[in-house]
This record gives C-alpha cells, structure tokens and sequence, in this order.
C-alpha cells in the first residue's frame, strides 16, 4: 500500500536517491529542502532544520498533502570540517544543531502522530565516522554518533506502539559533496575490502528494506553500509 514517506535533506546525493526508491514503490513522498529541487513526483517542503518552526511547519504540509507520517527517513545533514585546535564554537553548534537536534526535532514531530496510528517507521542516515572517528570531523562525528543513541532509545520508549527506529552507517559515497574531497581522503579507498565507494541507490535499498514489513522486527540496529570499511564496530 502507498505510504506517507517524510525524507529531510531529498534533494542531491543520498537523499534524492532515497526519495527516488520510495517513489518507485509508490509511496507519496514529501521531501525536506532547503533550496529546492527535490525529484519529481516528490513534494517538495522548504525547511530550515535549525528553525523548530519551520520543522513544525514542513511536517504539517507533508501531512496535509499525504496523510499522517508513516516513515521518516532523516537524512539531512551538513559538515564544517576543521582541526580540533580550529574548530570554532558555530563550527560545532552548526553541525551539531543540524544533524542531531535538527534530526531529534523531526523524530519527536512525528511520533506524535505514528502513536495514534500504532505503527511507524524511522530510519536515521549516520555514518561510518560515527564509530571510527575521523580526525578533523570531531563535531560531525559527535552529531552522527549521537544519532545511534537517538535511534536507540526512540526504539526503547516507542516500540511497543508498533514504531521502530534504526540508523543506517553510509562509508564513503559517491555524491557531489565528495567529489570535492581532497586527493589524500578519496586514497582512503585502499582502506575498504570491497575496494570502492558506494553508490547513493545501494544506502537508498537499505532504507527502503529497513521501512518496510519484512524489517518489521527490526529495531534499535545500527546497518553499515560501507564496503567493510567499520566492520569490527
């Protein structure tokens, strides 16, 4: 059956391929921007995910054009990557405000409605830094990591309404934003045993899979996807 489908950050990369998996089922699909372009066939819902307004506001839209939130995907997020002696206190408050309080504000917008309906799902988009670390990312990886905790205790408090919560850990992707990354980060590469990046469609699978019935006692679990690259994590 089609379902409500809510993704934040739907417009490039990882989300825009997420959005494109949902839609290919079927599903109706509202996805978060902050400057347009989701794919087509997609809702598209401006939202600043620092602004608790503007979230209360997207998820209202989403939910008067579809019908109550059946899955969430949060996936929006943003870096500001610097040395830890560089780092300034916005370089940390920007990222941590963005992906986890930005992600924990979208979560506690829909539970709301998931509790009348007694059933749900979320799916949080981590990363592979979240357990490894990754020098000059310590305010990035403290808000993914923060995430898994999130995750876990939403799958405690919520999971006897029918709601689970999981978090899917992306390695390195193709996307536009890594291929900005300098020469010695995508060297990295001889770090993964699969040998090579993944491509945006191989996490969108994962996610679909983890919103669907047949994951439906899944719950709580963090699902790399990084070519091995965290395996022992």
């Amino acid at each position: 059956m089609s379902r409500s489908v809510l993704v934040s950050g739907g417009n490039r990369g990882i989300g825009r391929a997420i959005v494109e998996a949902f839609l290919a089922q079927g599903d109706r699909v509202a996805a978060t921007t902050r400057s347009g372009g989701a794919p087509e066939g997609a809702l598209d819902v401006r939202c600043d995910l620092t602004d608790p307004e503007a979230v209360r506001a997207a998820i209202a839209e989403a939910e008067e054009a579809h019908g109550p939130i059946e899955v969430l995907v949060a996936n929006a997020g943003m870096t500001a990557d610097t040395l830890l002696l560089r780092m300034s206190e916005e370089d940390w408050s920007s990222v941590i405000d963005t992906n986890l309080t930005g992600t924990w504000r979208l979560v506690k917008g829909v539970s709301r409605g998931m509790l009348r309906q007694r059933k749900g799902r979320i799916v949080l988009v981590s990363s592979v830094v979240a357990m490894l670390g990754s020098a000059g990312q310590t305010n990035y990886a403290a808000s993914k990591a923060g995430l898994i905790g999130l995750a876990r205790s939403v799958a405690r408090e919520l999971g006897s309404r029918g709601i689970t919560a999981n978090v899917v850990a992306p390695g390195f992707v193709e996307t536009d934003m890594t291929a900005d990354l300098p020469e010695e980060v995508k060297a990295e590469i001889k770090r993964i045993p699969l040998a090579r990046w993944a491509q945006p469609e191989e996490i969108a699978g994962v996610v679909t899979w983890l919103a669907s019935e047949q994951a439906g006692y899944v719950t709580g679990a963090v699902v790399p996807v990084d070519g091995g690259l965290g395996m022992g994590h």
